[in-house]
């Protein structure tokens, strides 16, 4: 917890060592289809957050595919993205493929400090930093 705990990005398993992180990425990066995306966004207002007994959970749904880019492209496996988002799950489960297409710029973009959850707010992962990508259809 080094620099302050920061309860937007609280979430469980907490990742204990860098060579969790690694190895995680590693996982989610390589390529095998037992690796599929799942984002489990987990929209706590921001009230709830910021309590003495926090949630655990990050809001991610503001930019999931957009995180996803970054992380595949910092360890230089962004061709292996689609798969791991478009492809892997669905032929897991044993359904069809989506037909449609998303299409992602690398086009940076600051994300809000908060969004309408309600009559609530959320405090969104990555909240006031630039995010490397863009979805432009």
């Amino acid at each position: 917890l080094a620099g302050g705990i920061k309860p937007h990005f609280y979430c469980l398993p907490i990742l204990k060592r860098e060579c969790h992180r690694e190895a995680l990425l590693e996982a989610a990066t390589s390529g095998n289809p037992k690796f599929f995306l799942g984002t489990d966004s987990a929209p706590h207002t921001i009230e709830s957050k910021e309590s003495a007994c926090g949630c655990a959970g990050a809001y991610t749904a503001h930019a999931a595919l957009q995180l996803y880019a970054e992380a595949f492209e910092s360890v230089g496996k962004l061709k292996r993205l689609e798969g791991f988002c478009s492809h892997y799950g669905a032929d897991h489960y044993g359904l069809p493929r989506n037909e449609g297409t998303i299409t992602l710029e690398k086009k940076k973009w600051v994300v809000p400090m908060r969004y309408n959850f309600g009559p609530d707010e959320v405090r969104p992962l990555r909240a006031g930093e630039i995010i490397s990508w863009s979805i432009v259809s």
